[in-house]
């Protein structure tokens, strides 16, 4: 069901601190906290003993007590101390997990620690870079399996009528999609010339009238989403050359969690080509962008049930294809990674 040696974002960097804080990534529960020296651990929540959750014990400097007979583990996950019984008993260990900081999220991999390499993670070149702006952003709880986000970040019609106030608008409902299936992911986009600014975007754009438009929907394996939407006069929409002096550029980082198999936790934030440095743009996006995804959360949601309890088949459309692609391209990469034969998804 998860792709398991694959880094996962499993919180926002500062709100882990001196503190056992519990999550549950892929089915594994999991306690989170930072030692005196800043750093974070992350260990297997359940002391072995009787799988008690450590998160439920206390921090004593940088180990962790549990709170039923006080077996003590340190970030390695090795006992260093068992008072109940005067030694340290065989098997008194729990898996640690390796992390890594990086664009002010906290990653974790869940397979095999030995091919855990920060490097993998995705790389986003603007980041840093002093003349784009940056949308801090936010996290939320999608009550939906994972890969009904993923199909969802590979689906630029569908702002036509879930996001009808803000994203989309009639140009996005029939244009055709281009789809392109890569080793490390599928992206899905189309270019819509002579169209009208949509209503989020029309507030920023530096330009009058209307435009040409591009979407770029981009999902890399296991489960990262990189959305980039593009705006120029209408008559200078192109991939070639230099863009138009004007031209905006909003690209959107999307990393699901798989919580489970019926919960997605959701992280996001944007980054923009221009007031690098306004507070209240910053603000605006958030908001307004927090208001779209919230529009999809109800939808994901809704479907998950649907998918879920239906009593007739479902169909798929010409629109899907980039979402079935990458199913089927994870679906094997799972099979591979277990040996095992391949499962629908």
């Amino acid at each position: 069901m998860f792709l398991m040696n694959a880094w996962y974002v499993a919180a926002w960097a500062a709100d882990v601190k001196h503190a056992l804080m519990p999550l549950t990534i892929l089915g594994e529960r999991v306690a989170l906290y930072r030692g005196e020296d800043g750093e974070a651990v992350a260990l297997e929540d359940a002391c072995p003993h009787r799988k008690l959750p450590l998160s439920m014990g206390r921090l004593c400097g940088d180990h962790v007590e549990c709170g039923y007979h006080g077996l003590t583990f340190d970030a390695s996950g090795a006992c260093v101390r068992a008072p109940a019984t005067g030694r340290i008993p065989r098997g008194a260990k729990v898996r640690s997990y390796p992390l890594a900081e990086r664009y002010g999220l906290l990653w974790i991999w869940m397979g095999d620690p030995q091919r855990a390499d920060p490097r993998a993670i995705v790389e986003i070149d603007e980041w840093g870079d002093p003349s784009w702006g940056i949308n801090r952003g936010d996290a939320m709880t999608v009550d939906c399996h994972y890969l009904y986000v993923t199909d969802n970040l590979l689906d630029p019609s569908h702002v036509a009528w879930v996001h009808q106030s803000s994203f989309g608008n009639a140009a996005c409902e029939a244009e055709p999609l281009d789809t392109v299936v890569a080793d490390n992911g599928v992206t899905v986009s189309r270019w819509m010339r002579n169209v009208e600014v949509a209503p989020f975007y029309a507030q920023f754009v530096r330009f009058d009238g209307n435009c040409d438009r591009k979407q770029h929907y981009e999902v890399r394996f296991p489960s990262h989403a990189i959305i980039k939407a593009i705006f120029a006069p209408a008559g200078t929409g192109t991939d070639l050359g230099a863009a138009h002096p004007d031209v905006f550029l909003m690209n959107s980082y999307n990393f699901m969690t798989p919580v489970d198999d019926s919960r997605t936790r959701y992280y996001w934030f944007q980054t923009r080509n221009f007031s690098p440095n306004d507070d209240d743009i910053s603000r605006r996006f958030d908001e307004d962008v927090r208001h779209a995804f919230e529009e999809d959360r109800a939808v994901l949601a809704a479907v998950h049930r649907g998918m879920r309890d239906k009593r007739t088949p479902n169909i798929d459309l010409a629109i899907d294809l980039g979402p079935l692609r990458f199913r089927r391209a994870l679906a094997k990469m799972i099979e591979e990674e277990n040996g095992l034969a391949a499962t629908p998804c």
